[in-house]
């Protein structure tokens, strides 16, 4: 009976593993999370980080990634299923081991990262990064802004008047 529940344990653990590099991070509060890259790092070229936690809506989003001993690709790499320009890539110098990257977008919650790239040596490659999350106003609350900003004036300017 135990060797049948080793067997089992250990072949659920080997099918789990080649998903493992696959993650869901919940955002604080505040919008904000860290991750760090799960072991079989961009196995099959990529791995996908679903960030949750958000009401629906319209966020401005900036993600930051450092990697090394990996390449990431910007021309694969995706948020939410487009890149349309919002992804930076750079190599450091320190011996070509090091990569950093950023997204910067306007989209909508959940937030889906593609994230694409290749290792340079798969024994001691990682990364780790960070998003934060900021809403984005709706129009009508700069509507609201510029209603008030004009009430305000009109009232100073007629205060002055009657001065």
């Amino acid at each position: 009976m135990k060797l049948k529940f080793a067997v089992a344990s250990l072949l659920a653990a080997v099918s789990m593993s080649s998903f493992a590099a696959d993650q869901t991070i919940v955002l604080d509060a505040d919008g904000t999370a860290s991750f760090i890259g799960t072991p079989t790092l961009l196995e099959g070229g990529s791995d996908v980080l679903t960030f949750t936690g958000l009401a629906a809506g319209t966020y401005e989003v900036l993600i930051t990634l450092s990697g090394q001993y990996l390449s990431f690709n910007q021309d694969l790499t995706t948020l939410n299923g487009s890149n349309d320009g919002v992804w930076t890539a750079t190599s450091g110098s320190i011996k070509k081991t090091v990569s950093f990257g950023s997204v910067d977008a306007t989209t909508t919650s959940p937030f889906v990262l593609n994230l694409a790239g290749v290792l340079t040596d798969a024994g001691k490659a990682n990364y780790s990064g960070e998003i934060s999350v900021s809403p984005v106003p709706e129009p009508a609350t700069y509507g609201m802004l510029l209603g008030g900003l004009g009430i305000m004036g009109f009232l100073a300017r007629r205060k002055s008047k009657q001065a």
